[in-house]
């Protein structure tokens, strides 16, 4: 994996934020005085980024809104999320062995999140894992974001890397969409956040859990270019 550049995708995929996320949007919500809504029903909302999770929440709660409203309401999430992002936050389970056997045979690991790089950042080095990867590239470190190719081409430029030697982990359509569109093969993970299930997105492999990141990617790595 010495010339390899693994880029993940972080909510569902590095970290799971759903419990810290959800609090935050239902923050917001009784802000309206509106009743929370269930882990459940807002999970799958989370790839789509903090906008639409709270719009989501305003749908299921009945309550029309403005565009106004929702930015302000965004900005309320962004404040509360800022300072409570990592209090049940955790990575999933095998992961930092798998990222740091990763490094070890050569490899350059990379985020590319819908997150914002700020909170990216702030929420990696708050857990103790930013020291893991050489670029960080959040919703607005491009002009672009997912699904939009450059995006995740950007990702790998910022870690140095080469697309014709990238990888991709995530765990929604919205991750396969990018990957597909930038020519990049992308792993699967079947514990994220996804409105499909990720085993019908047509991925290039597809993993219950890092204990099976690195058979996944020698499969994909030996590919012919």
């Amino acid at each position: 994996m010495r010339d390899a550049t693994l880029v993940f995708d972080l909510d569902g995929t590095l970290i799971d934020t759903a419990p810290d996320l959800i609090h935050a949007a239902n923050h917001v919500l009784a802000s309206r005085g509106l009743e929370p809504v269930a882990a459940e029903r807002l999970k799958p909302e989370i790839s789509f980024g903090a906008r639409h999770i709270i719009a989501a929440g305003l749908r299921i709660r009945g309550v029309a809104f403005t565009e106004p409203e929702l930015d302000a309401m965004l900005d309320r999430f962004l404040e509360f999320y800022a300072d409570n992002m990592a209090v049940e936050s955790r990575p999933f389970d095998g992961l930092l062995a798998a990222l740091e056997g990763c490094l070890g045979e050569g490899a350059t690991l990379a985020v590319c999140t819908n997150k914002r790089e700020g909170l990216s950042r702030l929420l990696l080095e708050q857990l103790g894992l930013m020291r893991l990867f050489r670029a960080i590239a959040g919703r607005d470190t491009f002009p672009v974001c997912k699904p939009h190719p450059g995006h995740l081409l950007g990702a790998i430029r910022l870690a140095g890397g080469d697309p014709g030697r990238a990888v991709m982990v995530g765990d929604s359509e919205v991750d396969v969409s990018t990957a597909k569109a930038a020519r990049i093969p992308i792993i699967g993970v079947t514990f994220g956040y996804t409105h499909i299930p990720v085993t019908e997105l047509g991925t290039d492999a597809v993993i219950d859990g890092y204990g099976e990141l690195r058979a996944a990617l020698d499969g994909i790595l030996a590919r012919p270019a």
